[in-house]
Order: structure tokens, then C-alpha cells, then sequence
């Protein structure tokens, strides 16, 4: 066996917490071979970041102790002085961040900013460091990548920005790529080929991969070795076919207990929601109620038609308008009480600008929203804000959503003293009953933001959301960043408020498994428009666009057999890649649907 690339071992890191050091991580050890992947799962605050973080030693010696050995090519890294250490970082190791936008400096164009680890390491200046960048981001399928290497990360969507940021750990074709949660906020496809251009680089060069993840699906897909951590702890290590056959940790079990699988609700008509296993005995429990079916002899809660939303693009000294981009073209659909339609497609499809545009976030170019067969499109904000007790979002960041300054109490009081749906006596009584609901204590209402996980966080979103009693809830991505079992158990909280209360959803994600899990109907959208929209087992089990064809063939399967299968659906799609940005001049060409069934639509190709 040949000598490990990187080595650890009995890895113990403590933080300083009020004057004394509290342990984290506890012992971990571990060995990483030349192109091997090696994947670290778990929920937050296992402690798999903070195991990266003490390799590359980017915590804080003042706040954070590490101790134990780390071995890059038999040179021990945690005595090594700082300068030696930074010529290692983005030479020999390189590190892929879960959210982009922290990483990325926004007074900096993304061209410059990977050019950074060009100079510092390969001493490319000038044309050849911004050739290099073009190629770079060209290869992580940016599109037009010499026109937007002058771009700042302002300007790119969120998964758009992590493709740069993989561009930029790529730069200087590391040894070891660390990567956390690298592929959290892709879309399927973009996911798909992230992971097969990791794969394709390994295969070049012997790049070793050491994958922090919570997605099951992505460890199937691309780990060779698995190792769960729990508390801290690593409570399980092994090849990964053999850690998914046969788990033998309790907690192994329940990760993948809650890892939804496309295709286990064929033929179903409900959704279902998640089995869920206890991580300390191993018992599955199953959730005692019925998922809704939606009311379709009613008028819909929702209807939008011909929605189109473009964006002005200023150019030159004084900001004239010299193109448009049509975000959102032409769409129509309509939601029944108790139903939930999901908003597939990958970023930049135009998916959020809907939802921000119902909701009036975003004011749309055209077309009619009727929120119970009220017609809002041409309301004011005056107007549109007294009714959206009506209607309600749901973000995929709920720390980003709620005051830092508020309790949760307070966060969940504030809109409901607003609209007038309480009063000083009785509000107190109101917040209790909406965390109730979302089965948190009553008593945490005089707790603050941060002193929550991101999954109960997400849960004080919901209450105050239910606090106001809406018709419709719009959950924008509200569950692609939360960890596999947290993320099973807000579905199946946002399914059962759903049965309870009539509540109609609009999920707008790019995880499909997750959506055949909650959704009744998906629409699929794709450049702006709607390409496919239909019943849930209609649309996942006879496709009719080439485009949803390609969206199921990338999902990961939680099954390490499968990647030879899925590698050959994701070849030869042939799907085009027009720009959504257009002259002043451009007319958008009329569409018509085919009708697949009475309640299956594609639209017709050229």
C-alpha cells in the first residue's frame, strides 16, 4: 500500500468558551491516497468543517486549540511557521467553501480575484492570468466566460458563484481539493457536472478529494471511502458501497433513512412523508398522518397568467438601458388549496423571480397575478403589503431572514401586531400557539436568533409565517441547505401543517428528490419559461422535454452501483443554452403547448 498523501490522526480541536476549552472534535483519524475521495458526512456541528479548517490551519490560535498530527507527503503541517504554510494553501491544498459570497470579495471582479491564485503560484500576470481565468471559469461551465471574467459576484447567481469559486481552488491544480458542501446550492445538472469535472481532474492529474457533504445522494456518486462523524466523533469508517449495504451505527442508519430516493413514490397520488430513525436506539418511527390531496372542486388560491418579468441592462457614463434580461416569460399556472406546485430548473431559470414577483418583491413587466380570485399584479406597495398576510415566503436562509437584535418572540409578534391580528394582551399567547405548531417550546420565545440550528431556525420562519394565516406560503429553495435529516423533518412539518391547516405551497428547489416527496404538480422551467408542467408521477415518470429528461437523468443516486447508469444519462442531451439577455429590439417568438394528457403540458420544439 502506498504511503497516504494526507494523514491525520487522533485529531482533537477545542474552542475557548467562556475562559475555558471545550472539546469538538475528539480523536478523528484518517488516511488520503493520491486521486482517492474520501467523503465526511454528517449533520451540523459534527465537526466535519472544523476538521477541514484545522488542516488547512485557518482557525484562530487565539480562539481554537488543535492538537494530534496532520501529515501532507510526510511534512507535519501543524508545526509548520504561517509564511510556509500560506505558499501550501491554494498550491498543495485548496479549499471549496459552502457559501460563495463570503469568499468572494464584492469590489473585486471574479476575473481578478482567480487570477489572484495565478500570480501568488503559477506567476501569471496580465493577458495570460486573464486568459487562464476565462479558461478556467469556461471550464466550470460559466456561460459567455470572457464576457463575465470582467464581472463582479454581485452579478451572478448563487450557484453561478460557486462555479467560480470552484474555478478559483482549481486554479493552480492542487494535490488535495477539500471540498465543503461544494455543491449545496447547485442545481442537479450543474451539480452533476461539478462532480464529473472533480472525477475528470482526479483521473488527469491524481488530485485527491476530501468531500464534506450531507448529501447522501453526492457521497454515492463520487466518495471511494466514507467516514460518519456524530458529535464529533467518528463513528463509522469504510468503503462506501460497504457503509451503504450494511450501516452499522445507529446514526449511519438514520442518515440514510432520511435520504429520499427518486422514484419511491411512483404511482402514489399523495406525497408521503419521511420514515424517520431515532439516532440513539435505531428505531423507526413513521408519522402518524395522511398527506392532503388538493382541493380541486374550489377555486384556486393562486392563478398567474402570462407572467413576464425582465430586468434593464445600463451600459456606459449615464446608465442608459441598452439590453433587457427576460427572467421570466410567459408563465401561467395555478395552485388549489391544500396543493403544493413545485418550481423546478436549474439557477438563473427564473424560478425565485416568479415568487418574488407574486409576492410583489420584484415588480413584473406584464401578465396577471389573482391571489383568491382578487387580481393583485397592479397593485401598490401600500396595497400588496396588507395582503401579504395572505400570502407568505419562506427563504432558503433564516438566519438572513430574522433580526439578530429580535428574540424569536419578538420576531414572530412584529407582523402580527402590523396587520392587526393582535394586540399587546394577547399576543404573547399567539407566538406560543405558532411555535406549537412547529413543535418547538413556547418557552424558547425568549431566545435570540443564533442560539438556534439552522433546522429550528427554519421552524421560528414557518411559526411566524402561521402566525399571520395564510392561503399561500411561498418556500423558495427552504430546505437545500439544511442537513438530510433536518431536511426530512421540515418536509414532513411543512406536509402536516399542510393536511391541518389547507395551506397551499409554491416549492421552488432544485432537488428533485425532494420535490417528488412534497410536490402534487411540477413545473419545469427552463431560460424563463415553463418547458413542462404536469402531475408529479406524470413529469418524473414519462418526461417529454429533453430538458426534464436531462434534470432527472443528473439527480445523485443514494446507491454506489448506480454511477455507471447515471454517467451514461447525462451524455448527449443536446439541450441548447440561449442567453436570457436580449436587444431592446428583440420581439420573444410565441409558444404553444402539447398536450401530453388533459393535465400534462410540454412545450412544443422547433
Amino acid at each position: 500500500m502506498p504511503e497516504p498523501l494526507l494523514s491525520v490522526a487522533d485529531l482533537r480541536v477545542s474552542f475557548r468558551v467562556q475562559g475555558a476549552w471545550r472539546e469538538v472534535v475528539h480523536g478523528v483519524s484518517f488516511d488520503l491516497h493520491a486521486g482517492e475521495t474520501l467523503a465526511i458526512v454528517g449533520e451540523s456541528g459534527s465537526g466535519k468543517s472544523v476538521t477541514a479548517l484545522a488542516i488547512m490551519r485557518l482557525l484562530s490560535t487565539d480562539h481554537a486549540r488543535t492538537e494530534g498530527r496532520i501529515t501532507l507527503a510526510g511534512q507535519e503541517l501543524t508545526s509548520l511557521p504561517e509564511r510556509s504554510m500560506q505558499a501550501i494553501r491554494g498550491n498543495q491544498i485548496s479549499m471549496v467553501f459552502q457559501e460563495p459570497m463570503t469568499s468572494l470579495n464584492p469590489v473585486l471582479s471574479v476575473g481578478y480575484q482567480i487570477g489572484e491564485a495565478l500570480r501568488q503560484h503559477r506567476g501569471l500576470t496580465g493577458r495570460a492570468a486573464r486568459d487562464e481565468a476565462v479558461r478556467l471559469l469556461d471550464r466550470v461551465h460559466v456561460p459567455n466566460a470572457r464576457g463575465r471574467v470582467k464581472d463582479y459576484p454581485q452579478q451572478f447567481s448563487g450557484g453561478m458563484r460557486q462555479r467560480v469559486m470552484i474555478a478559483m481552488a482549481l486554479a493552480c491544480e492542487p494535490d488535495i481539493l477539500i471540498a465543503d458542501e461544494p455543491t449545496t446550492a447547485l442545481d442537479v445538472t450543474i451539480q452533476a457536472q461539478i462532480l464529473d469535472l472533480i472525477k475528470e481532474l482526479q483521473a488527469d492529474t491524481g488530485m485527491a478529494a476530501l468531500f464534506i457533504t450531507h448529501d447522501m445522494g453526492v457521497v454515492a456518486e463520487i466518495a471511494d471511502r466514507t467516514l460518519v462523524m456524530y458529535q464529533g466523533h467518528a463513528v463509522e469508517a469504510g468503503s462506501t458501497a460497504a457503509i451503504f449495504e450494511t450501516p452499522h451505527h445507529a446514526y449511519t442508519r438514520a442518515l440514510l433513512a432520511a435520504v429520499p430516493r427518486l422514484g419511491d413514490l411512483k404511482g402514489k397520488p399523495r406525497p408521503e412523508p419521511f420514515s424517520l430513525v431515532d439516532t440513539a436506539t435505531g428505531h423507526t418511527h413513521k408519522p402518524s398522518f395522511e398527506a392532503s390531496l388538493p382541493q380541486d372542486d374550489v377555486p384556486p388560491v393562486l392563478a398567474v397568467h402570462g407572467l413576464t418579468t425582465r430586468f434593464d441592462v445600463r451600459d456606459g457614463l449615464f446608465g442608459r438601458v441598452t439590453a433587457r434580461v427576460h427572467a421570466v416569460e410567459n408563465v401561467s399556472f395555478t395552485i388549489q388549496p391544500g396543493e403544493t406546485l413545485a418550481l423546478v430548473g436549474e439557477s438563473g431559470s427564473g424560478k425565485s423571480t416568479i415568487g418574488r414577483s407574486i409576492i410583489g418583491l420584484v415588480t413584473p413587466t406584464s401578465g396577471s397575478i389573482e391571489l383568491d380570485g382578487q387580481e393583485i399584479s397592479g397593485f401598490s406597495r401600500t396595497a400588496l403589503a396588507s395582503l401579504r398576510k395572505r400570502m407568505q415566503i419562506l427563504f432558503q436562509d433564516p438566519y438572513a431572514s430574522l433580526d439578530p437584535r429580535q428574540t424569536i418572540g419578538q420576531a414572530i409578534a412584529e407582523p402580527l401586531l402590523f396587520h392587526g391580528l393582535a394586540d399587546r394582551s394577547s399576543v404573547a399567547d399567539q407566538v406560543a400557539t405558532a411555535l406549537r405548531k412547529v413543535s418547538l417550546d413556547p418557552d424558547m420565545a425568549s431566545r435570540y436568533p443564533h442560539e438556534f440550528s439552522g433546522g429550528q431556525r427554519q421552524r421560528v420562519c414557518l411559526a411566524r409565517i402561521l402566525g399571520l394565516q395564510p392561503s399561500l406560503i411561498i418556500a423558495d429553495e427552504s430546505v437545500s441547505a439544511l442537513d438530510v435529516s433536518v431536511k426530512a423533518r421540515i418536509i414532513n412539518l411543512m406536509l402536516q401543517l399542510q393536511a391541518e391547516l389547507g395551506l397551499a405551497y409554491l416549492f421552488i428547489s432544485h432537488d428533485l428528490a425532494t420535490v417528488e416527496r412534497i410536490s402534487h404538480r411540477i413545473a419545469v422551467m427552463y431560460l424563463g419559461e415553463i418547458v413542462e408542467i404536469g402531475m408529479r408521477d406524470a413529469i418524473l415518470n414519462n418526461p417529454q422535454h429533453p430538458y426534464t429528461r436531462q434534470l432527472l437523468s443528473a439527480v445523485p443516486v443514494p446507491d454506489p452501483g448506480h454511477r455507471r447508469q447515471r454517467a451514461a444519462a447525462t451524455s448527449g442531451t443536446g439541450i441548447d443554452s440561449r442567453s436570457q439577455r436580449h436587444p431592446l429590439s428583440y420581439v420573444s417568438p410565441s409558444r404553444t403547448y402539447r398536450n401530453v394528457s388533459p393535465s400534462h403540458l410540454v412545450l412544443a420544439t422547433a
